[in-house]
């Protein structure tokens, strides 16, 4: 008797289900911690919105501030690469610019954008770490991502020659106008456009760090 032929198991429609539902958590959850807030958005809470079962976010990313974690890298990067900002293409674009004036103003283009994705989420974090421990050492990481991605710029803004200010202070000016703030300020407060407020940013870089 000639046994069935078994077909081979097919993973790749569920590997694509699984990540299908990882960006809806995410998405979810980005939505929900900045309308509600970090602390009062339960699993249960961004489960509902995403349209699956708590247990799928658990198995997914283990608990809640693990979620915030990864929606921040999301929200930062613009996608769900594994891949770090300074080390995508658009970013190496500006450290290869070799005149400092054009960089500064590519890269207010490219911080807009950036600010445009996370700055709503950074704002939440920051409201919620007075009582959430979770988003306190989240607000931590941020600002010492930033800090560092901001050395580079300094640094790479030096080696330039072309700076009328101390390395340092190019760094901490960097770091000071890039946290949103100006961004939620000028933008969603104000009504400026993006394509006017990164104009903006970038001749306020150029007049405090450039002769």
């Amino acid at each position: 008797m000639t046994e069935p032929v078994k077909r081979p198991y097919d993973s790749s429609r569920r590997r694509e289900q699984a990540r299908e539902n990882r960006r809806r958590i995410l998405s979810a959850a980005h939505s929900l911690f900045v309308t509600r807030g970090y602390g009062r958005t339960t699993i249960a809470d961004v489960a509902a919105e995403a349209g699956v079962a708590p247990e799928t976010v658990y198995s997914a990313f283990k608990n809640k501030p693990a979620l915030l974690h990864r929606a921040w890298d999301v929200a930062v990067g613009g996608d769900d690469q594994d891949v770090p900002l300074l080390e995508r293409p658009e970013a190496r674009v500006l450290f290869a610019e070799p005149d400092l004036r054009a960089r500064f103003a590519a890269f207010a283009v490219f911080n807009t954008a950036a600010m445009r994705r996370t700055a709503r989420l950074h704002l939440a974090v920051r409201g919620a770490a007075a009582s959430e421990p979770a988003a306190a050492a989240m607000l931590d990481e941020i600002d010492r991502q930033r800090l560092e991605a901001m050395t580079r710029h300094a640094r790479a803004a030096a080696a330039t020659g072309q700076l009328a200010v101390a390395e340092d202070e190019c760094r901490d000016v960097l770091w000071s106008t890039t946290d949103g703030t100006l961004w939620h300020q000028l933008v969603e407060r104000r009504g400026w456009s993006d394509e006017r407020y990164a104009a903006w940013l970038g001749r306020l870089w150029v007049a405090a760090l450039l002769p």
